[in-house]
């Protein structure tokens, strides 16, 4: 097992746990006081880019051995001429060719085309507190910096205030929220996704978004995610509200209507219920069942007035990820989530996190296989999303040349979450009568973050962006953990820009296969994706000849 190293000297960013694969704690903590990447790119931005201390030091590169296969033995390929992808006008002349005119914009979908200022996305944000708590953060953040953001599932049926008669929902005021929040701060780039599971459905979910938001929501199908193989979990601390959810339909575990486990949780013993929702599909027993369901259910979302629909799928075995691709081609659905196995999540069975399912790497190489099966016999292949412990700009770059040129976004969980942890435990320490509604953890401001000042002006590089955009007087409004979002994302793109240019394009709808090579021939076997010895050799070993 690879271990992934818990600090950067060169960066000056550590792991307060261990460290996975994205370079994010295995656990994320929303009281965190630093220092991962991400964590400190959420303040200082495009800085952290660079490494420490410059003029009083020099640096070298550490990931030179590349062991197993992973995101992280696919490296990315330079090129030393050539230009492609300027916009505007603009020339193959160096003065043109800055890495500051790489363009990340793009969209996706099949007729109705959804454009976003960076090829990222959120996963998707439910019915966990987390979500609830820090929403305007995540949301704000999002609008601002023009990427999509995901409502995850059940965010109606746990809501005590919502009110469900027959099937239909009378009154939603959480989801309410979360989707005016962000159509408020909404710049014309990006979308709100709302997902329906098994409950969602049965409560008419998209029958409320449609008739009181309509076009101006996605909907979006799901199927499973990577984290787990079975419907999403919360964690309950109330008998009363446990009572409550089983009465809304859900699963309770253990059962609170149960004498014995009534006593358990007064004595103690018990401290929590786990709520848990259906698996779908259990009704439906071969291939074709399943896609005339799917196909019906596509045909009812349609029928009822939404123009924009997407899948998203789990870290299932080839047949599932086959299925996805080819119905959600077929359907003409306007994107496909695909999220692998190494990811992260609110609440999930540890050990079934650990060991279920395809991990990303080898699900997306999977998923570009099939979609070039389509694609030869004539199908238009729908655009895609890749996710599944997905946090850095490299990442960005190498899941999007991976699954090109399907691949329109990456979608991004834990990491885009940790600028609203920070973000609201700075706010909550500066103003401490915003501190309940920030839900902010810390007293005082902690050395990692006084370090960079004491003020929000100091402390986030991306501030006086967010002020241009929002205006002095709104700015009052907006949530640190925006702002820390809005900063992060600028980071991120930057270096995409920078990894863009380096391949020499200028647009990042011009990424392809060719733009990253395997570090390893087990890496190379997995993706397709040649050996980097292998690549290019005919073409040097002619030079040499000539």
């Amino acid at each position: 097992m690879v271990e992934w190293p818990k600090n950067n000297d060169a960066l000056g960013t550590a792991n307060r746990g261990n460290a996975a694969e994205s370079g994010l704690c295995t656990l994320c903590t929303s009281d965190c006081k630093g220092k991962c990447e991400t964590w400190m790119s959420s303040m200082v931005g495009r800085k952290l880019l660079y490494p420490r201390d410059f003029g009083a030091t020099t640096s070298g590169a550490r990931n030179t051995t590349h062991v197993g296969a992973s995101y992280n033995s696919l490296r990315i390929q330079g090129y030393n001429y050539g230009s492609s992808g300027l916009k505007n006008g603009l020339s193959n002349d160096p003065d043109d060719c800055l890495f500051t005119n790489v363009s990340l914009e793009g969209s996706f979908g099949a007729t109705e085309k959804t454009t976003f200022k960076l090829p990222i996305m959120t996963g998707a944000l439910g019915s966990t507190a987390i979500a609830s708590k820090y929403w305007d953060s995540f949301c704000i953040g999002a609008a601002l910096s023009g990427y999509p953001i995901v409502v995850g599932e059940n965010v109606v049926g746990i809501d005590k205030e919502a009110v469900i008669e027959k099937g239909r929902i009378k009154k939603a005021p959480e989801l309410d929220r979360r989707i005016q929040t962000y159509q408020r701060y909404f710049s014309g780039h990006g979308a709100i996704i709302v997902q329906l599971n098994v409950e969602d459905t049965r409560n008419g979910v998209a029958e409320y978004v449609v008739e009181k938001y309509g076009e101006s929501v996605v909907i979006e199908l799901k199927w499973g995610q990577g984290a787990k193989d079975i419907g999403g979990e919360i964690q309950v601390n109330s008998l009363e509200y446990a009572l409550f959810l089983k009465e809304r339909g859900y699963l309770l575990d253990p059962d609170p209507s149960c004498p014995e486990a009534q006593e358990a949780f007064e004595s103690g013993a018990i401290k929590a219920f786990a709520r848990h929702s259906r698996l779908g599909g259990t009704n439906l027993q071969d291939e074709a069942a399943v896609k005339q369901d799917f196909m019906e259910s596509v045909a009812y979302l349609r029928k009822i007035g939404f123009k924009r629909i997407s899948l998203k799928t789990g870290s299932y075995g080839n047949e599932a990820l086959a299925m996805a691709i080819k119905y959600a081609s077929e359907a003409k659905l306007d994107l496909l989530t695909i999220d692998g196995s190494g990811g992260g999540t609110g609440m999930s069975p540890w050990n079934m996190m650990e060991t279920w399912g395809v991990p990303s790497l080898h699900l997306h190489a999977q998923a570009y296989r099939y979609a070039k099966i389509l694609e030869a016999q004539g199908v238009k292949v729908v655009d895609m999303a890749f996710a599944g412990g997905l946090a850095r700009e490299d990442h960005i770059f190498k899941a999007l040349a991976l699954g090109a040129p399907f691949t329109k976004l990456i979608c991004m969980g834990r990491s885009l979450m940790i600028p609203a942890f920070l973000g609201s435990n700075i706010e909550g320490a500066l103003k401490p009568e915003h501190k309940e509604r920030v839900f902010g953890h810390w007293e005082k401001l902690p050395a990692s973050v006084t370090e960079k000042g004491t003020r929000p002006e100091e402390i986030f590089a991306g501030y006086y962006e967010v002020q241009k955009m929002v205006g002095k007087t709104e700015m009052a409004n907006i949530p640190y953990g925006a702002i820390a979002s809005f900063t992060l994302a600028d980071k991120l793109g930057t270096g995409l820009q920078q990894l863009l240019a380096g391949a020499r394009k200028f647009n990042v709808g011009n990424i392809v296969r060719e733009d990253i090579f395997s570090a390893n021939e087990e890496t190379a076997k997995i993706t397709g994706i040649p050996f980097m010895l292998d690549v290019d050799d005919e073409k040097a070993v002619a030079i040499l000849k000539a």
